[in-house]
């Protein structure tokens, strides 16, 4: 249309005219807009083939992903999954408390302690003692004291550290004792490790106590080891003896002490401290064998 002409302004003329019209039939009477439509649908073609390079360069990576990213990958959302698992733990507990003012007022604290992800690496070979290695230690902020939980439940807590590893022992082992409550109705209790992975003792329960198989336990944070609210055990026996004054009953880790291979580290807010490194127990909650000698 700009071609050397006779008349090169009449042509410009008509275009601005033409131009005008367009503009005015666009904003006026919405007359343009199929117009639009259709050349954007006529130029899609165009805008795939512009973008075909790109997906082609993503599809070919896609083809060599490596074994290791794949794997990484995995890992990653196990991670998370065990983390989001971890939060719908509490959410038993808080839901018997609803009808308190106050603890509804600090249940969005009860569910944001800071975690972190470890792997099991090793196992204690002493029959008798029942503990893990996992990979984080010092270089992590990892404490004597700390909690251990995986997606099911408290699992023990922190008894040693190193630069990079740490020592675990599992409430199972028969020196620890971990302070509990009866989700259904609040009563406590001190939950001992008994030597088997698969069983634990519910002491100091009066045989007027109400409480029942299948009752979940869940750690009362007194003492201030365990974070309050985290499903420890479920009650799978009770049995009373004639004349004695406190029912024997025996409990299931909910925890799968010998099967997880990834734990949540449990850090306690700022305003309170683990105990000193070298404390197994703290001096307000008592071992297990002062709790069984109390008993006899």
């Amino acid at each position: 249309m700009f071609v050397q002409g006779p008349v090169p302004g009449l042509r410009l003329l008509l275009v601005i005219i033409v131009s005008a019209a367009l503009i005015v039939a666009d904003q006026q009477f919405d007359r343009v807009t199929p117009v639009r439509s259709t050349l954007a649908t006529a130029l899609t073609p165009v805008y795939w083939l512009g973008n075909a390079p790109y997906q082609f360069s993503d599809w070919v990576a896609g083809l060599f992903t490596t074994r290791e990213d794949v794997k990484q990958e995995n890992e990653d959302l196990k991670a998370r999954l065990l983390i989001l698992e971890r939060r719908a733990l509490k959410y038993a507990a808080l839901a018997s408390e609803n009808n308190e003012l106050r603890r509804l007022m600090n249940s969005s604290e009860l569910l944001d302690d800071r975690v972190i992800v470890s792997e099991v690496v090793g196992v204690s070979p002493d029959p008798y003692s029942h503990e893990i290695i996992i990979n984080k230690g010092r270089s992590d902020d990892l404490q004597v004291g700390q909690a251990i939980l995986d997606a099911h439940g408290l699992m023990g807590q922190v008894v040693q550290t190193s630069q990079i590893a740490s020592r675990v022992l599992l409430v199972s082992d028969s020196s620890h004792a971990v302070p509990v409550e009866v989700v259904r109705n609040g009563l406590r209790a001190i939950l001992l490790g008994t030597g088997d992975s698969g069983t634990l003792d519910l002491v100091h329960v009066p045989d007027t106590a109400d409480i029942r198989e299948g009752d979940l336990l869940v750690s009362s944070g007194l003492g201030g080891r365990f974070p309050r609210g985290y499903p420890v055990a479920e009650v799978s026996l009770i049995k009373k003896e004639p004349g004695e004054p406190f029912v024997t009953i025996q409990a299931r880790p909910k925890a799968q002490l010998n099967q997880s291979r990834l734990v949540l580290v449990v850090f306690p807010p700022k305003s309170e401290h683990p105990a000193e490194a070298g404390d197994d127990m703290p001096s307000d909650i008592p071992s297990a064998d002062a709790v069984q000698g109390g008993q006899g």
